[in-house]
């Protein structure tokens, strides 16, 4: 027998029985036959660098052989994770021993090693566990009985070589059974890690050794701080991944509900209970038999995205982003169903399993409490005394309790009024009742949706406590929102496969409405001055708050949400106790909540067709109102960044408008008014011209000039158009801080294609138009203003206003030509190119008097507006003014154009025509986009 031989036969047995793997042990990795095949090969080699590349070579080819196989399994099992990670660390068990093999048995081979040459190695941590990803870290403790000699440093030495060689991420440590203690006694990341040892192969009672240490010299007795320190690790992590479990782009493994929380129940379970069964906690009493059900599936779930995860990704990737989360789906099986695409379908899932894994952990913790393995939190220690509550419910540890089930459940009620007494009191529900009311969400029927008391505790919620959205959160997770509006059920941990949206559909509505209650508590005062005061002057709470509760409750079907929406708000709203009038507002609040956001940022608010038609859609200054307030909310409501002063501004100056128009009528909305006021604004600010030079100046615009701009940009152009030559080119740029913009005005000689350059300068320096209008005068000069903002949605800072002075005036002067400079500029990002927008392009002669407006609705990306507005321009179509609205990855761009002799695009062929060459623009830079 060789040397090689004799280690393995003597310490590393291959007959062991073994769990379940995706597929035959002896097809993923025989060890025997890869030990066999690894000797032939070695022979009588001695030189260790030529024994470590044979080992790398076999070990390698065996390694990939293996990962192909469970690669081959997993696709088409893709949920069976356990078997799965299993496969992975068998594969990796047998590089292992085999590595060590070879350094101990062969390259450093000792026939009589003293007592203190002996080397156990133990698998730590996940590989511990025997829960490995297709990259999961390999974690090994090399184990000696006293301080480590030279012939075990060299056997440490070869074998990491080796395990190096096959590129696995090693991490390791070499230390005695009383290094271990120390070193556990003092970190609880040592200690955790420990926790989960594994022997592989070596000196099986030193093992033996440190296991039983372990648990009588350092983890008996320490349980409660060893809890404590698991549960401040995990809301550490959880505020470093943003503390939400609905992030859009969640962390498989760290982010909220995520596998290492799972993880920490699994740590905390065999701290307690020395046990690895998790099966142990309903034996215990810790768990109900449906509940563990509930933590083995989303644990089984997360690991099988998680292993999809690596192999889509060929590394270890834990964060899910927006390109693998369609190849995640795909893989998994999930399919396009009833309007929605396959990857929403799978992110609803994962957010479903993450709350899962949010509710067994909080079962799990309240059992903890219970036996006191867990401090009571900190304010209930400092403050003794709780609030007082009503009969029928107590206090224990300081959150909200029933003070007897039977009586709490006799009445059905009670599953609502324990959050009406949590928000009177500022308590948090105790997990214990938390844990009941999901039991029982059966008792919420018909009878209970329709009676008037459960309405008025349900309207209280929202209307009387203040924090209306704890309230509403607290009941979506538990299902108790679900069970009381069965329509709202589908939209839960609904994720919408966009850039813009950053929660998903049910957070997205509480959001709102806790924005409604900051605005109501005067806690944005300055920031919405004007939704603050309709407030103050009164609305229809109740209409509004239902209203924003129902918004978006007819997402994720084939039909428009509105629509669908206001069909199911018909059937809700009476149920919430609404009278006949305010269900009819609330409907039609619903079918038009998208109203104002699209007329304020897809339109023209300068023009007064668009005040006149958007007043009579409206028709009322209560539904003015209203509509105002949802839709700053639902603005606010889609994630941080997304209001700005630019949105703020326009939906001001529409409310405004609309406002005067509905109050004095609509014939005071008109072109001339408008012109008139802005002539007389601007003689004003001019009164130190003399009159021959002011007289100009008013006279060499048309009437659109000073219907469309500000009296302050009138005043920019009369200065830069006075006494301007006609090779010259005048610019002015201007931060507006009011809108959260910069202002860039042009003043040159008007020719053809104009509006097309402006906008390709402007591109090139990686700036956002959000608005943007051209003029002509009379004496042939354009004027140009545009709106933009630099990448991060905010003006142009000071320090870049020289470059991007510069960039403009060597494009316009032809320095520079923007067709070819923007090739190497207008590209997406990898992980944004999984976003698909269908484009679709409407031409409306209704919208204004003098212009037809082409909207196009695509995918956005850097040189599109520079595309279109060449495409146009190259069939001689005059652009007045157009406004972007972007949403993440989705932009619409709306143009008021003219022919080019000064009339609207009546003709459907030549609409037809124009849209053809619109949509090869846009599929031509969509291809460069993504080379």
């Amino acid at each position: 027998m060789t040397q090689l031989q004799e280690v393995s036969a003597a310490q590393a047995p291959d007959g062991a029985s073994a769990p379940a793997l995706i597929a035959p042990a002896e097809r993923i990795f025989d060890r025997a036959a890869v030990r066999a095949e690894m000797h032939a090969e070695i022979g009588e080699e001695k030189e260790e660098a030529a024994v470590r590349r044979i080992a790398v070579r076999v070990l390698g080819e065996a390694r990939d052989r293996g990962r192909a196989v469970i690669a081959e399994a997993f696709a088409e099992r893709p949920f069976a994770a356990a078997e799965t990670t299993r496969a992975y660390t068998h594969v990796t068990d047998g590089l292992v021993t085999l590595a060590f093999e070879l350094a101990a048995g062969h390259l450093h081979r000792r026939p009589n090693p003293t007592s203190g040459e002996r080397i156990a190695v133990i698998a730590v941590g996940g590989y511990g566990r025997a829960e490995m990803a297709p990259f999961s870290d390999v974690d090994l403790l090399f184990l000696t009985p006293w301080k480590i000699t030279p012939w075990a440093e060299s056997v440490i030495e070869s074998m990491l070589y080796i395990l190096w060689d096959l590129k696995l991420k090693v991490g390791h440590s070499s230390r005695t059974v009383k290094d271990c203690l120390r070193l556990g006694a003092e970190d609880f990341t040592i200690r955790t890690s420990m926790l989960e040892h594994r022997f592989l192969i070596g000196e099986a009672a030193l093992a033996e050794e440190l296991d039983r240490r372990l648990w009588t010299d350092l983890f008996a007795g320490t349980e409660r701080e060893f809890i404590d320190a698991k549960l401040a690790e995990r809301d550490q992590r959880h505020e470093k991944q943003g503390g939400q479990r609905y992030m859009v782009e969640p962390n498989v493994k760290e982010g909220k509900g995520g596998l290492r929380d799972l993880q920490s129940l699994f740590w905390i379970t065999k701290y307690l209970y020395r046990s690895d069964d998790t099966a142990e906690l309903v034996r215990s009493g810790v768990f109900r038999r449906d509940e563990h059900e509930t933590f083995v599936k989303a644990g089984a779930f997360l690991w099988a995205v998680r292993c999809h995860l690596h192999l889509i990704a060929g590394r270890a990737m834990e964060q899910l982003t927006f390109d693998l989360q369609v190849e995640v789906a795909a893989a998994m099986g999930f399919k396009d169903r009833g309007g929605r695409r396959a990857v929403e379908i799978f992110m609803q899932s994962y957010f479903r399993h993450a709350t899962a894994v949010g509710d067994v952990t909080r079962i799990f913790l309240t059992s903890l409490e219970a036996q006191h393995s867990k401090d009571p939190p900190l304010l209930a220690r400092v403050f003794k005394r709780p609030p007082r509550v009503r009969a029928g419910y107590a206090v224990r540890h300081g959150r909200l309790i029933f003070s007897d089930e039977a009586k709490f459940l006799s009445d059905k009620l009670n599953l609502l009024r324990i959050y009406e007494e949590a928000l009177r009191t500022g308590l948090l529900i105790h997990p214990e009742a938390m844990r009941l009311i999901k039991a029982n969400l059966h008792l919420i029927d018909d009878g209970l949706r329709q009676s008037k008391e459960a309405q008025r505790i349900f309207l209280d919620l929202m209307l009387k406590h203040g924090n209306p959205d704890r309230a509403l959160r607290r009941m979506n997770e538990l299902g108790v929102l679900s069970a009381l509006i069965p329509e709202f059920e589908p939209i839960v941990a609904m994720m919408q496969f966009n850039m813009y949206h950053h929660y998903t559909v049910d957070e997205h509505t509480i959001q709102c409405i806790w924005h409604l209650s900051q605005i109501e508590e005067h806690q944005v005062v300055e920031e919405l001055p004007v939704a603050t005061r309709i407030l103050e002057e009164g609305v229809n709470r109740r209409v509004l708050y239902v209203a924003l509760l129902l918004h978006d409750i007819g997402k994720g079907r084939d039909e428009d949400h509105s629509v669908l929406g206001a069909q199911i708000a018909r059937r809700v709203a009476p149920r919430m106790g609404l009278n006949k009038s305010e269900c009819a507002t609330v409907e039609w609040l619903v079918r038009h909540h998208l109203l104002m956001s699209d007329m304020a940022q897809k339109r023209d608010i300068a023009d007064p067709r668009t005040v006149r038609d958007f007043a009579k859609a409206v028709q009322t200054r209560e539904r003015l109102d209203l509509l105002l307030l949802l839709t700053v909310c639902d603005i606010r409501g889609v994630g941080p960044g997304t209001w700005n002063n630019w949105k703020a501004a326009l939906l001001r100056a529409l409310y405004r408008q609309t406002r005067r128009g509905l109050e004095s009528g609509l014939e005071d909305l008109n072109r001339e008014n408008r012109g008139t006021e802005a002539k007389r604004l601007l003689r004003e600010r001019l009164s130190d011209w003399d009159q021959k030079a002011l007289k100009t100046e008013v006279q060499r615009h048309y009437p659109p000039y000073w219907q469309g701009l500000h009296v302050t940009a009138h005043v920019v152009f009369a200065r830069l158009l006075r006494d301007i030559a006609v090779d010259e080119i005048r610019v002015d740029i201007h931060p507006d801080e009011d809108r959260d913009a910069t202002r860039v005005c042009f003043a040159l000689v008007d020719h053809p294609g104009i509006f097309s350059r402006l906008a390709g300068a402007l591109a090139l320096v990686g700036a956002d138009v959000v608005d943007a209008r051209t003029y002509t005068t009379k004496d042939g000069f354009a004027t140009a203003a545009f709106w933009i903002q630099d990448g991060d949605g905010s003006p142009y800072e000071a320090a870049r206003l020289p470059r991007l002075r510069e960039t403009i005036r060597k494009t316009l002067m032809g320095e520079v030509v923007a067709r070819d400079a923007m090739k190497s500029k207008d590209k997406l990002k990898k992980r944004e190119r999984a976003f698909k927008v269908p484009t679709s392009i409407a031409f409306d002669n209704d919208g204004s008097d003098i212009y037809t407006i082409i909207e196009v609705d695509t995918r956005d990306r850097p040189g599109l507006l520079y595309d279109l507005t060449r495409t146009l321009a190259g069939q001689n179509i005059y652009i007045a003014s157009a406004v972007i609205a972007t949403y993440g990855e989705q932009v619409v761009d709306s143009f008021y154009v003219k022919d080019m002799f000064g009339l609207k695009l009546h003709s459907t062929s030549r609409q037809r025509a124009l849209e053809r060459k619109l949509r090869d623009a846009i599929a031509e830079g969509a291809e460069r986009a993504n080379s």
